[in-house]
């Protein structure tokens, strides 16, 4: 069998509203999405684990709303009045807090709404200005909370299909038992899959994911992670 080699490529993110796992961990952003002249202050700050979909929702807002999206990491110096709604997204990386501070006082002053993402509610991050805290913490805060089983068993299986990547029912639940409950896991585990089932030309079996993702796993003390710890190969059957 001929082997491939994996090739490095970026995943460029698809904020499509058709794609998007609505669930009951995200039902409270999503309400409050749909009513943001109700958010304390015309700000809500969207908060919970990397990965839960806070970015998602934000650019969904961001596109009905036809609000202006920046990245925290980009936001510096003092920005220009907003001339409609404000999305930023990771407000908790932003570089110089002054900018932050002046672009929410500026929204204040427009009308305008402002959303942003954290991976902390306002009331446990912690900022040089006095001002900017105070800002944050007298804005909406919502949690993402973790997702349910059925959540993410739907996003293994999506982000498995978005790699043409074909894991089996056995498969998947043997990694939804021992993986980390977090989508941010789940996308580093179907990620390292598809590079390692490319490299080897085969399918993506247990055996694949115990010696690939070895240092995620949940341990459980079976006999086919000694017999891997050990360079044997277990009984394909015993695998799939």
């Amino acid at each position: 069998m001929t082997r491939q080699l994996p090739l490095p490529f970026s995943e460029t993110p698809s904020y499509n509203a058709e794609d998007f796992l609505a669930a009951p961990c995200n039902e409270l952003a999503r309400n409050w999405l749909q009513r943001p002249q109700a958010w304390t202050n015309g700000r809500m700050v969207l908060w919970g684990e990397p990965g839960c979909g806070k970015s998602f929702l934000l650019h969904l807002w961001a596109q009905k709303a036809g609000a202006l999206i920046t990245q925290g990491a980009d936001l510096r110096e003092l920005p220009a009045s907003p001339a409609g709604p404000i999305a930023i997204d990771d407000a908790d990386t932003v570089p110089e807090e002054t900018a932050l501070l002046h672009l929410l006082n500026a929204a204040a002053e427009a009308g305008q709404p402002v959303l942003l993402t954290a991976r902390l509610p306002p009331a446990r991050q912690v900022q040089a200005l006095p001002d900017l805290q105070s800002r944050l913490r007298a804005s909406l805060a919502v949690e993402i909370t973790p997702p349910d089983d059925i959540l993410l068993g739907a996003l293994l299986f999506r982000l498995a299909a978005a790699r043409q990547l074909r894991i089996t029912a056995q498969v998947a639940d043997f990694l939804l038992q021992r993986l980390p409950r977090t989508p941010a896991t789940l996308r580093e585990a179907v990620a390292r899959l598809d590079s390692a089932a490319l490299a080897s030309g085969g399918k993506v079996t247990r055996g694949l994911a115990l010696r690939t993702l070895g240092d995620l796993l949940a341990p459980d003390g079976g006999p086919d992670e000694e017999l891997l710890s050990n360079g044997h190969s277990p009984d394909p059957s015993d695998l799939l």
